[in-house]
């Protein structure tokens, strides 16, 4: 299994940025896929979005609702986070993730830094 992401970058407050994580090694249709992401070392990471496997639901941490959209491409096997109005505090290394029935799988994580 492989998870990675791409995409990140520095940005200034209010400016877009849209992630990639592109999947390999299990049949990525199946499942349903996370963006989450940690804004210090040793924080925990905070949830923000989760798509269902077909792509028909979409949930948003509070934090980022209204500004953060979640997407998939399964004929790509690519998952997407496309970020607009980006604020300081989303400065954070975003993860992307999928559990089975035996592991919670991770990528090795892309940098986002938000700064004027």
């Amino acid at each position: 299994v492989q998870l990675v992401e791409s995409g990140g970058g520095l940005v200034q407050p209010g400016g877009s940025l849209r992630l990639s994580c592109a999947a390999s090694g299990f049949t990525f249709r199946s499942y349903a896929m996370n963006w989450y992401r940690s804004q210090a070392p040793g924080k925990e990471r905070e949830l923000v979005a989760t798509i269902t496997s077909a792509g028909g639901i979409t949930n948003y941490a509070d934090s980022v609702k209204g500004r953060f959209t979640i997407s998939r491409d399964n004929a790509k096997n690519t998952v997407y986070l496309q970020m607009n109005s980006l604020k300081l505090e989303d400065t954070a290394v975003y993860f992307c993730n999928f559990r089975n029935s035996y592991y919670n799988y991770w990528g090795q994580g892309t940098q986002v830094t938000v700064s004027s």
